[in-house]
C-alpha cells in the first residue's frame, strides 16, 4: 500500500504538470491558428484592394461613356441616318460593356445589376427613341430625342452613384 502512495505522490504532480502543459500549449496554438488566418487575410485584402478598386474605376469610366450626353456626344456623326446612327450606339455600347465584363468579378452583385441595369435602359431609350422618329430622320435628331429623354435622372446616373458609394465603402 505505501509502494502505491509513494507511486502516486509521484505520479500525481507529473499527471498536473503535463494536463496544465497540454491546456497551455492547446491555447497557445489556437491564438498562433488566429493570428495567422488574420495575417493572411491582411495580405489577401493588400492584393485584392487595388484590383477592387480598378474594377470600380472601369465601372465608372463604362458609365460615363455610355451615358447619354457622353456617348451621344462622342459617337455623333452627322452623315448617318436614324438606323445607321442607331446601329452605332448599340454596338458601341454593347463593346463598352463586354470590354468590361470580368469586372463583375471584383464588385458587388449589386453593383453589377446596376451596371447591367444601366446598360439595358440605355440600350432601351435608344431604341424607343429611334422608333418614335420617321426613317429619313438624321442622326441629329436621334441625338436630340435621346438627349431630351433623359433630362431626367438617367439609370446612367443612378448606377454611377451606386458603385462611386460602394467604392467609397471598401477604402
Amino acid at each position: 500500500m505505501t509502494e502505491l502512495l509513494i507511486s502516486i505522490r509521484y505520479i500525481l504532480p507529473a499527471v498536473v504538470v503535463f494536463l496544465t502543459a497540454w491546456f497551455i500549449l492547446k491555447e497557445f496554438f489556437k491564438q498562433e491558428n488566429v493570428n495567422r488566418q488574420l495575417r493572411m487575410m491582411e495580405e489577401k485584402q493588400k492584393i485584392s484592394l487595388p484590383v477592387r478598386l480598378q474594377a470600380y474605376e472601369r465601372l465608372v469610366l463604362l458609365l460615363e461613356r455610355i451615358s447619354p450626353g457622353n456617348l451621344v456626344m462622342r459617337t455623333h456623326q452627322p452623315n448617318l441616318n436614324v438606323k445607321q446612327f442607331q446601329q452605332m450606339l448599340i454596338q458601341n455600347i454593347r463593346e463598352e460593356f463586354e470590354h468590361n465584363l470580368s469586372q463583375q468579378l471584383y464588385v458587388s452583385i449589386d453593383a453589377w445589376e446596376k451596371v447591367k441595369g444601366a446598360k439595358e435602359e440605355m440600350l432601351r431609350q435608344i431604341n424607343t427613341s429611334a422608333a418614335r422618329l420617321p426613317e429619313d430622320a438624321t442622326s441629329a435628331d436621334l441625338s436630340r430625342n435621346i438627349l431630351e429623354m433623359s433630362i431626367d435622372k438617367s439609370a446612367t446616373r443612378k448606377a454611377l452613384d451606386f458603385v462611386k458609394t460602394e467604392a467609397r465603402k471598401i477604402l
